[in-house]
């Protein structure tokens, strides 16, 4: 049982409630237009917000990412927002970001309900982006009306940022509007999930190696020189590093230790044929103490001396992704104290402030000194969304919540 709120909280609760069924059709809207990232054509999907947000009153600047960037990243089209609500005069109070990711990976197989029908079954909707991060456009979206409409802030300002990149790594996402200029707010809350506020998260490191060795016919494989077992000799050596990488451990809550993952690989052009090239793409998670300089060293080593060992054996290194850790920045006590305060009285539990494994584009802001945390609709897990998995689902009470949780947040932020 949750603890009575004086206003105006109580009446910024009862303003999400009265606005809830329009806030689950907005969302409903948003996942209908898929934004598969792969192939990232994720431009249509911003006009569509774009237009939604016009009749709540929002005017979104569109600002497209210029094709031939977008093209060389290995995507179709980017169309970043922002919308902006100012309260007072310039400089009056802080400028508080809300940031939210439209791209997501495609829905792959599995799936019970459609991927792009937001259906609602007792109380849950399901699709693809209704708990990473969609939801969070509808609550970040909802949150502000509810704050204009009934805390009527008179200083600071609040800014709405929709971006399409944090799937690959969020360089033409939020860093592209950073790089440009285009917004630079004193403080941020990224898409998350409603049981929980985080403060750092993982780094990653992605990298692509290619074998090279001899085909031949596999009637004189003598003739050749096998790559994929120059590539099997080198995989080994890898994975005996997550044998090291457990003894590094976080001091932070929720982040345990390193991991090394291989997530694709590629090669050969016949079942009887030597296979004279092969290439893999790995990922490796860094917690926040490790040096993101010193581990790619330590990689590209073990690739190299595994190479060695096999005769013919040649290799190419290049790496995909430098994604850095975030790390707490002690700016974020205000943002910390807010959710936790208030979500505490939403949900009738404490919140905990935590890690999580995962890497993000909050980053990005955090290189540039905002102090930012992530909060948003979800449950307690990522396991539990199904995020990237079939049937991704958000229970629409957590919807609700944290739509409540962060109209409080701004309110008492901006006071």
């Amino acid at each position: 049982m949750t603890t009575p709120t004086p206003a105006p909280y109580s009446a910024l609760d009862a303003w999400i409630d009265q606005h809830f069924d329009d806030e689950v059709r907005f969302l409903q809207a948003l996942v209908r237009v898929p934004t598969d990232t792969p192939p990232g054509n994720n431009a249509p999907h911003a006009e569509r917000t774009a237009e939604l947000l016009q009749g709540f009153g929002f005017t979104a600047e569109k600002h497209a990412v210029p094709s031939a960037d977008v093209l060389a990243y290995g995507m179709e089209s980017i169309t970043n927002l922002i919308v902006r609500r100012p309260y007072g005069a310039p400089g009056s109070g802080r400028t508080i970001a809300l940031n939210a990711h439209g791209d997501v990976v495609p829905p792959g197989e599995g799936w019970t309900h459609d991927p792009y029908g937001a259906e609602i079954v007792d109380g849950t909707m399901y699709g693809r982006a209704t708990a990473v991060s969609k939801s969070d456009f509808a609550s970040f979206t909802f949150a502000v009306r509810a704050l204009e409409a009934v805390a009527r802030p008179t200083k600071g300002a609040v800014e709405l940022h929709f971006t399409y990149d944090e799937e690959f790594g969020g360089e033409l996402g939020p860093g592209w509007l950073l790089k440009n200029g285009l917004t630079q707010p004193d403080l941020l809350i990224a898409a998350g999930f409603s049981h929980e506020v985080v403060t750092a998260h993982n780094g990653c490191l992605q990298m692509e190696v290619t074998v090279h060795g001899k085909m031949a016919h596999a009637a004189v494989p003598h003739t050749g020189v096998d790559a994929l077992q120059g590539a099997v000799h080198i995989l080994n050596a890898l994975y005996a590093q997550n044998q090291d990488y457990l003894k590094v451990t976080s001091s932070i809550a929720g982040i345990q230790h390193p991991y090394l993952n291989v997530g694709r690989i590629e090669g050969g052009t016949n079942t009887n044929v030597v296979p004279g090239k092969v290439t893999f793409k790995l990922d490796r998670r860094m917690i926040p103490e490790e040096n993101p300089v010193e581990v790619e060293a330590t990689i590209r080593r073990v690739i190299e001396q595994a190479t060695s060992e096999r005769a013919g054996i040649s290799v190419e290194i290049k790496r995909l992704l430098l994604a850095n850790a975030m790390t707490p920045l002690a700016g974020n006590a205000p943002l910390v104290q807010a959710i936790q305060k208030h979500a505490q009285a939403v949900l009738g539990e404490p919140v905990p402030a935590v890690g999580t494994p995962l890497y993000t584009d909050v980053r990005l802001y955090g290189e540039r000194g905002i102090p930012g945390v992530i909060y948003g609709a979800g449950p307690r897990t990522v396991l539990e969304s199904h995020a990237k998995r079939a049937d991704e689902r958000l229970d629409l009470d957590d919807l609700r919540r944290a739509t409540q949780v962060i109209a409080r947040a701004l309110s008492d932020l901006l006071a």
